[in-house]
């Protein structure tokens, strides 16, 4: 077994545990493997451990690495998109988890319907207000946004995304986690429509997500090791 193999069995064992330690099944929360600057290559050898779902923060990466690997993967968005790349990702994956601004939801609901497609959205939240990240405030969801969001009906809104604001103590992000699931039962009510799923956890704080709610991790450098940015 190949050492990043061994690094996927390990996170799915914690995962495994994190799950029932908070009274679910293990099969409630996927895996997204975040493979964000990390070869073609390595993409294969998880896939190969059976790693079938993968993220990426770019488009552009998502236009080389789609095309070179095998159809059965899974992709999903989850870094910032620009309305100008809409047209570009839609056909290439199965979700996009950074929908953070009633423009961007109306240019994917327009291009959707050119391209006859039925998008996955995840809604980002900026729960701490950091001036550095993108995402809806909690208050505008709740004071009108979501009602429109719900008017636009190529959309299928998956749930709420969230980044919180790093701490290597990951007891610290527990509270967001928290707030975001909170969001997401109060939305509900109001709105009428199910938000299922939640997108919030990575390498350093998954299993406290997964004991909070998340119904899908994302998990890149504990499983692919620490990334190498260029300077260029």
């Amino acid at each position: 077994m190949s050492d990043l193999a061994e690094r996927l069995q390990a996170i799915r064992e914690r995962l495994h545990t994190a799950s029932e330690r908070s009274g679910r099944e293990p099969s409630s929360v996927e895996l997204l493997a975040v493979s964000k600057t990390f070869p073609i290559e390595a993409i294969r050898e998880a896939m190969e451990a059976g790693q079938l779902l993968f993220g990426e923060n770019k488009v552009q990466e998502v236009l080389a690495k789609v095309p070179a690997l095998p159809s059965k993967l899974r992709w999903h968005l989850i870094g910032h998109l620009q309305s100008n790349k809409v047209r570009k990702i839609l056909p290439l994956v199965d979700a996009v988890h950074s929908v953070d601004s009633l423009d961007l939801a109306r240019d994917i609901q327009r291009i959707g319907g050119e391209l006859g497609l039925f998008p996955k959205v995840y809604l980002e939240v900026n729960l701490a207000a950091e001036s550095t990240k993108y995402g809806f405030k909690p208050n505008d969801l709740r004071e009108g946004a979501l009602d429109a969001l719900y008017e636009m009906d190529r959309l299928y809104i998956q749930g709420l995304m969230c980044i919180p604001p790093f701490d290597p103590m990951p007891e610290k992000t527990r509270p967001y986690f928290a707030t975001l699931r909170t969001l997401r039962d109060e939305l509900e009510k109001r709105g009428g429509a199910s938000l299922p799923k939640l997108s919030m956890g990575m390498s350093h704080d998954f299993e406290v997500a997964i004991e909070e709610g998340a119904t899908i991790v994302r998990v890149g450098s504990a499983l692919f090791g620490e990334r190498t940015y260029s300077k260029a």
